[in-house]
């Protein structure tokens, strides 16, 4: 699977320089002038990584990394500073805030991918060490470990079927879950109840979350899929 790449810096040929030389080595990326539109971009989904210029207009990448180290969601994502500042203490500063890594401009795009790639293999196993998981599925996000559940960084209430429902759903996002495969995942061999339960129970998770709800579709006949929404 690609991973996505955030490329956040208000010069537009610095952000399609890097863009150009991450899709060379098969990174998706979305591109930001700032750090503000970054933060409205997180709302509706997650990267995998965040390059992050420091000088910006409005919020810098120092506030913008102390932001997402506030946020318990966006607070695991690395990021790598991208910045023309080469004194000692800004790099110290970054990287004591949250930061993964820092490239000074001008740099290397052969050497800022293999840093790319360094960061992601750390992530990844730092992440599978980790007992804690995050499911998501666009704005939906499960917390494994605490099991709460949020919508836009809000938190929702789910019974203990609704919220097993849900994970079930997104940990076969894009797949289609036939009723009788959600029954004998919910109740397994003690299942006393007919294949329309589930539709009672979809009908109630829908309400709770809300506008999102949406993205639980019902395929008639064959059963339901959770799907992002574009």
């Amino acid at each position: 699977m690609e991973k996505l790449i955030y490329v956040v810096d208000d010069e537009e040929n610095i952000r399609e320089l890097v863009s150009l030389n991450l899709k060379k080595y098969g990174f998706k990326t979305k591109e930001f002038a700032d750090g503000k539109a970054l933060l409205n971009a997180l709302n509706k989904s997650l990267p995998d990584l965040i390059i992050l210029d420091i000088m910006m207009p409005g919020i810098d990448g120092f506030e913008v990394i102390k932001k997402l180290k506030a946020e318990k969601i966006f607070s695991v994502i690395p990021v790598i500073l991208l910045t023309a500042k080469t004194e000692e203490t800004d790099k110290i500063v970054g990287l004591e805030i949250g930061a993964d890594d820092y490239v000074t401009k001008p740099f290397s795009p052969k050497e800022l991918v293999a840093r790319v790639k360094a960061t992601l293999r750390r992530y990844t196993k730092n992440k599978e060490d980790k007992v804690e998981q995050i499911l998501r599925s666009g704005p939906i996000y499960i917390n494994t470990d605490t099991m709460e559940v949020t919508v836009n960084n809000e938190r929702i209430t789910l019974t203990a079927t609704e919220y097993r429902l849900l994970q079930i759903l997104i940990s076969n996002k894009n797949r289609v879950c036939s009723r009788d495969f959600l029954l004998d995942k919910l109740w397994g061999d003690e299942k006393i109840v007919i294949d329309r339960t589930i539709d009672v129970h979809i009908k109630h998770l829908r309400d709770k979350l809300g506008k999102v709800g949406k993205m639980i579709k019902n395929l008639r006949g064959f059963g339901y899929k959770i799907k992002d929404e574009k």
